[in-house]
C-alpha cells in the first residue's frame, strides 16, 4: 500500500539523484542510526493523510557544494526539501487517488525519535537522514480513493446521457497543455527577447493555472510533481457538457 512516506521516499531519490552534484542516491540506513549534528523541517500534511512529517538530515552535508558552487547551501537545502514535500503530494494522489497537501513547512532542531532512517550516498561519502512519519489515513473511502476503473465506470452513465453514440468518441486522442498565463506584447519587444530576458504572465504565482484542450479551459488547478515531471492537481473542473465543447475546435 501506498503512504505518504513511501512517495516521499521515491520522489526525494529521484529528486536528489538529479539536483545535486555527483548525482547521490537515497538508500535505506541502519534502524538505530544516530546523526551528531542535524537540521531539520517538519511540515504539517491535510487531507486523505493528515498529520505531521519532519525529516533531519546530517548537517555536515552543508559544507560541501552539492548545489552548486557559490549558493548559500542551507537555504537551497530548505528549499529542495519543500520541494520533496509538495512533490510527494502529487505523488500520493497519482498512486492512490487521495488528495493532500502541505500546509506549512517550518525548521525543526528537536530530532526526538523517528521512522525510518536514510543515507544520501555519493561515492565513499554519505550523510543520515532521519524520517518522523506521523501521518494517519482517513478512515473513510473518499470519491477520489476508488480504484480508476470504478471512477470510470461510475462516470460513463453521466457522460453517455449527454449525446447517444459519444461512448464512441471516448477513445480519441487530445492535446492538452497547461497555461501560466498571457501577455500582450508588441511585435518589436518579441523580436528584441533574448536568452536571460524575463517575461511577466498577468497571473500571481498562487493563481490557479489553466487544463486547456481546443482553446477551452477544460480544469484548473496547481502544478505538482509527479516522479519528477510536472503534474496538474485539479482543483476546480469545468462540466462534462463544457468539456465537450473544446472537441469542436478540433474538427
Amino acid at each position: 500500500m501506498n503512504t505518504y512516506l513511501e512517495c516521499w521516499a521515491g520522489v526525494a531519490s529521484s529528486l536528489f539523484h538529479q539536483a545535486l552534484a555527483g548525482e547521490p542516491n537515497l538508500v535505506e540506513w541502519e534502524q538505530d542510526a544516530q546523526i551528531e549534528n542535524s537540521f531539520g523541517m517538519a511540515v504539517t500534511i491535510t487531507g486523505d493523510e493528515s498529520g505531521v512529517f519532519a525529516i533531519w538530515l546530517d548537517s555536515s552535508i552543508l559544507d560541501e557544494p552539492l548545489l552548486g558552487e557559490g549558493v548559500e547551501q542551507r537555504a537551497s537545502w530548505v528549499e529542495l526539501l519543500r520541494e520533496t514535500f509538495e512533490a510527494a503530494c502529487g505523488e500520493l494522489f497519482a498512486k492512490t487517488g487521495k488528495k493532500c497537501r502541505v500546509q506549512n513547512v517550518n525548521e525543526n532542531e528537536n530530532k526526538g525519535h523517528f521512522t525510518r532512517a536514510f543515507q544520501i550516498r555519493s561515492g565513499q561519502r554519505g550523510w543520515g537522514l532521519l524520517v518522523r512519519d506521523e501521518l494517519s489515513a482517513r478512515n473513510d473511502q473518499t470519491a477520489e480513493e476508488k480504484k480508476p476503473e470504478e471512477r470510470t465506470r461510475n462516470a460513463e452513465p453521466a457522460v453517455s446521457a449527454l449525446r447517444p453514440g459519444l461512448e464512441l468518441l471516448l477513445d480519441v486522442e487530445l492535446e492538452a497543455s497547461l497555461r501560466f498565463g498571457c501577455r500582450e506584447m508588441p511585435l518589436g519587444e518579441i523580436l528584441d527577447l533574448g536568452p536571460g530576458d524575463v517575461v511577466q504572465l498577468d497571473r500571481h504565482v498562487a493563481d490557479p493555472v489553466d487544463l486547456i484542450v481546443g482553446d477551452k479551459i477544460v480544469a484548473r488547478g496547481e502544478v505538482v510533481l509527479v516522479n519528477g515531471n510536472f503534474g496538474l492537481r485539479i482543483s476546480e473542473v469545468a462540466a462534462p457538457i463544457k468539456r465537450l465543447e473544446s472537441i469542436r475546435c478540433l474538427f
